[in-house]
C-alpha cells in the first residue's frame, strides 16, 4: 500500500505524524509543502486540504479521501495499524496518555504555530524576543503540568508511559524540538529531559526529526 505525506520538515504537526508512522514501520512518499514560500496557499494545495494546513495524508485504501489533522491521522493510523500500540489497552491508561498528548496538541501548540506568530509580528509588531516570550509562557505553563504528571504517574518508565513509547512521546518531542527554537532553557524540566532521551535513542524518532527530512533548510 502506498502513503503519501504532504508535510513540512519543521512543522511540529508533520513531526508527530512521521513519528506516528516510524514507530508503526509504515513507510511513505514525503512530499514537501514549504511554508515559508506559502505553498500550503496554493491553489493545488487547497484542492487537497481546504484548511491549507499540514500534514495531509494519502492513501490507497482511502481513496479519494484525504485525512486532515495530526491527530486525526494518528487515530486513524493507530486503528488501522494497532501494532505497536500507541496507546495502552486499558481505558484509564489510555485516557492518562492521551491527556499528556492534549497538553501539547491542545494548550501548547495551538497558540505558538505558524500562523498566530505571523499575526503577532504583522498585526501587533512583535520583535524576535516578544515572540521568544509569548512561546515561552505557554510552553512553560504546559511543561510545568507534564512534568508534574510525569513525577506523579502510576506508570513512571524511561517513556511518558511506561517503558515504550506512547503517542504523548509523539506529541512531546517535536514541542521539544520547537522549545530549542524558541530559546526555551529546558534545564528545569529533568523528567521530560530523561523521556526525550530514551526516545531519540529509537530509530522511529531519528528518522522524524527534521533535520533528517529532504526538505530542511
Amino acid at each position: 500500500m502506498t502513503m503519501t505525506l504532504h508535510n513540512f520538515w519543521r512543522s511540529g504537526t508533520s513531526h508527530r505524524t512521521r513519528i506516528a508512522l516510524h514507530l508503526k514501520g509504515l513507510s511513505y512518499d514525503y512530499v514537501a509543502v514549504h511554508l515559508g514560500k506559502k505553498a500550503h496557499l496554493s491553489d493545488a494545495f487547497k484542492a487537497l486540504n481546504p484548511q491549507q494546513l499540514v500534514p495531509a495524508l494519502q492513501a490507497d485504501e482511502l481513496g479519494d479521501q484525504v485525512l486532515i489533522q495530526s491527530p486525526a491521522i494518528i487515530e486513524w493510523l493507530e486503528e488501522k495499524y494497532p501494532n505497536p500500540p500507541l496507546l495502552p489497552r486499558d481505558p484509564q491508561r489510555r485516557a492518562q496518555v492521551r491527556a499528556l498528548a492534549a497538553i501539547v496538541g491542545c494548550d501548547i501548540h495551538p497558540v505558538n504555530n505558524r500562523r498566530i506568530l505571523e499575526y503577532l509580528r504583522k498585526t501587533f509588531g512583535a520583535d524576535e524576543a516578544a515572540i521568544n516570550a509569548w512561546c515561552g509562557t505557554w510552553i512553560g505553563a504546559g511543561f510545568d503540568a507534564y512534568e508534574a504528571l510525569l513525577a506523579a504517574g502510576p506508570k513512571r518508565g524511561r517513556f511518558s508511559h511506561g517503558d515504550a513509547p506512547t503517542l504523548a512521546d509523539v506529541y512531546l518531542i517535536p514541542q521539544i524540538e520547537s522549545a530549542r527554537r524558541f530559546q526555551v532553557d529546558l534545564a528545569r524540566w529533568p523528567l521530560i529531559a530523561q523521556v526525550e532521551q530514551a526516545c531519540l535513542a529509537l530509530a522511529a524518532f531519528q528518522d522524524a526529526a527534521p533535520s533528517k527530512q529532504p526538505d530542511a533548510a
